[in-house]
Parts: C-alpha cells; structure tokens; sequence
C-alpha cells in the first residue's frame, strides 16, 4: 500500500516535469534565438490535426446500420460546427456539443 507521503511525493515530481514540458520551449526560445521553421510549422498545422483525429475517433465506432443510425453523434457534430461558426469560441462548442449529445442519449434516442 502507498502511503500518503509517497503518494505526494509523486504527484509533485509529475507535477514538476510537466510544468517544465510546458515551459521549456519558451525558456529556448525567448530572447536572442529565433524559432525554427518547423516549430512554427507544428505550431500552426498541428492542432487541426489532432482535432481531426480526434473526431474520426468518436465517429469511428457509430453504426448507421442499427437504431438510432448514428444520429445523436451526427446531430451533435453539426451543432459543434455551428455553435463554432456562430460564437468563434471553441470552449462553448465543446461544452455545447457535449451537453447536446448527452441530451440526445439520455432523453432522446
């Protein structure tokens, strides 16, 4: 068994490492030295991918063959992009489409 100490121990080390991943390409960075092409690259065509990604992940499993064909993901989905376009914010899309999709599974279908 793990004792309380050991436990925080733990989660401060992680908690130490993380935070320097996070900071530690500001820290390279900053100043004098110029950020190299590829970092900008990453850095402006990375996130759409992941996102994408992340979307053919949830849609993977929906099968449109059985009841309810797939429509509470797909309902949500269009309500995303449209909350996206209409407020820019992508903190209420996501919590919108989420709230919209779990409506749909628990009250609806």
């Amino acid at each position: 068994m793990i004792s309380n100490t050991h436990a925080a121990l733990l989660v401060a080390a992680m908690s130490i490492v993380t935070i320097l991943l996070r900071f530690l390409p500001f820290l390279i960075w900053s100043g004098k030295r110029k950020t190299p092409p590829y970092i900008l690259y990453l850095g402006r065509d990375l996130p759409p991918a992941i996102i994408g990604m992340l979307v053919i992940y949830c849609l993977k499993d929906i099968s449109f063959a059985a009841a309810p064909f797939g429509a509470p993901e797909l309902i949500a989905g269009v309500c995303v992009v449209c909350l996206q376009v209409w407020r820019r914010n992508s903190l209420i899309s996501i919590l919108g489409g989420t709230l919209i999709y779990m409506l749909l599974v628990q009250c609806v279908f």
